[in-house]
């Protein structure tokens, strides 16, 4: 159950960015705007890609398929990597912060996160399940503080945390293989089958088009990834 409602932080780089970096995570790694999910407008993306981010329109098409993708997984079943790390969003729209969460959390191979907030936070979440990591982040108050000051910055006036927000990040992270949609508000990772390092960002892309097929009279969708920066 939501015990707090933050100010979301906008889908700006920029922002996001400063978060990350206010974090620990260090420079040489970067949320940069994915303009559009064709080959060419892929292509432009740093390499290599090592999460993308998706903010999409919650509507009662997407609430549907949420519910029927659920019991079809509680059905048949799924396989996920134990070295997934994936948590709970219990706080009302920290949406933001848990997608960036997991984008980090699962590749600390690759960055060389430096002491700081989510070292320790990703420190202390070893061994948790994922309600337990996301009751642990609702009580690490240097991730939420930062959360705070920075959904205060960007371009657009900054909402209030009453207002209604109908929109919701995601991360799409290769593990073990396999492409995982990692979302705090559902009942655990989805895994949409076999990825790459290398072709995480054009599978990630096929998933997101799906997510704007399901409401196509839509176009309130953000798709960013976490890339090697210049």
């Amino acid at each position: 159950m939501a015990t707090e409602t933050l100010v979301p932080l906008e889908s700006n780089p920029e922002v996001m960015n400063k978060f990350l970096q206010n974090l620990g995570v260090p420079g040489n790694w970067a949320i940069v705007d994915v303009m559009g999910l064709d080959s060419e407008m892929l292509s432009w993306v740093p390499r290599p890609v090592i999460s993308v981010l998706l903010l999409f329109p919650i509507s009662e098409n997407y609430e549907n398929h949420k519910k029927k993708e659920e019991n079809n997984i509680l059905s048949t079943g799924q396989e996920v990597s134990s070295n997934i790390f994936y948590m709970k969003q219990n706080i009302s729209n920290a949406c933001g912060t848990v997608a960036l969460v997991h984008s980090v959390a699962n590749n600390c191979d690759k960055i060389e996160l430096s002491n700081g907030p989510m070292k320790k936070f990703l420190d202390d979440a070893k061994g948790l399940d994922a309600a337990a990591r996301g009751a642990l982040l609702e009580k690490t108050e240097a991730i939420i503080n930062a959360h705070k000051e920075l959904a205060q910055e960007g371009q657009t006036t900054t909402p209030s945390a009453d207002d209604p927000v109908n929109h919701h990040f995601i991360a799409f992270v290769h593990k073990d293989g396999a492409l995982y949609e990692l979302d705090g508000r559902k009942a655990f990772p989805i895994n949409h089958g076999p990825t790459t390092s290398d072709s995480l960002l054009e599978d990630a892309a096929t998933i997101c088009k799906e997510f704007m097929a399901r409401d196509p009279n839509e176009v309130r969708f953000t798709v960013m990834a976490l890339a090697a920066a210049d």
